[in-house]
């Protein structure tokens, strides 16, 4: 996330710009275990803050703030709900501009959700959005992502995958997006900033991520709040976290990809306008009504 947020910022005056990185106040593993990883999910999905190591704002006001951040579990990343719940943060975005800024596997609609409510519900005013995705696969994603949060190593796997996380390419275009912001920051106007953002072409959703994205985090709510409520014990919180991570391992590499050609096949051919008002809306900035 630190290179996206790198090559965004250049277009910027670097005297002008404050930033702050967060970081929990217990710091997390990495590389992640599988087990301290899947453990994580109940308290991501309730959105529930964890605490963070103290904030240090250099100013009361801000004219633009980039919030750049990662999905987990379909929701925002712990710290960030974290930092979105803050009320020395939230003091700070109340009727100001913010561009959200997303580095992630392929799964960003279900958090950028959250995150939009989070922002208004601070009185902030979301003026753009730029989710930087993985482009391959699901599958080659979902196997290339492991291999790197499991071992920490940002390479191919087997020397056949290819490297995990955003493309270097990606990455590099986050300061074309940069100056796109930066423009709309110099005007004072950011009314057509997201169509702008949007006019590039880099940015995308695909079909079969808005078809998943829809029933999965409804799954992944009921198993949230079946380890909550069951997993009493740090046992059988364990052995919950691990039915979780094998049914979703299931779940992505078997069940998925017979529910999206079927999907492909027999219903999105038939719901193109549907299908193509909800990416508008996804790619958009306003908030459900």
């Amino acid at each position: 996330m630190n290179q996206i947020i790198d090559q965004f910022l250049t277009p910027f005056d670097a005297e002008r710009v404050e930033r702050l990185e967060i970081f929990p106040a217990k710091s997390f593993v990495f590389p992640w275990t599988s087990d301290e990883f899947f453990d994580k999910m109940p308290e991501c999905v309730h959105e529930e803050p964890i605490e963070l190591q103290p904030l240090h704002f250099g100013a009361e006001r801000y004219e633009l703030i980039v919030i750049g951040y990662q999905p987990w579990f379909l929701s925002p990343s712990l710290p960030i709900t974290a930092l979105l719940h803050s009320p020395v943060f939230k003091a700070r975005v109340k009727d100001t501009p913010i561009v959200t800024v997303i580095g992630g596997r392929n799964m960003w609609l279900n958090s950028q959700e959250s995150v939009k409510k989070l922002i208004a519900d601070a009185g902030g005013r979301l003026v753009g959005n730029i989710p930087l995705m993985d482009r391959v696969s699901n599958l080659v994603s979902a196997v290339t992502i492991l291999h790197w949060m499991l071992t920490g190593r940002k390479d191919r796997k087997w020397g056949i995958f290819p490297k995990p996380g955003v493309s270097e390419q990606d990455i590099q275009s986050a300061s074309r997006f940069g100056a796109i912001v930066k423009k709309a920051y110099d005007s004072g106007q950011y009314a057509g900033l997201q169509r702008e953002i949007m006019a590039t072409g880099l940015i995308n959703i695909p079909t079969d991520i808005l078809f998943i994205e829809a029933r999965a985090k409804k799954l992944f709510r009921i198993w949230a709040k079946l380890i909550k409520t069951k997993g009493t014990t740090p046992e059988k919180r364990k052995r919950l976290v691990g039915f979780f991570k094998y049914y979703l391992l299931v779940a992505l590499f078997m069940v998925a990809p017979v529910l999206v050609t079927v999907y492909r096949v027999l219903i999105a051919p038939f719901a193109a306008n549907a299908i193509k008002k909800k990416k508008e809306y996804f790619c958009g900035v306003e908030t459900k009504s």
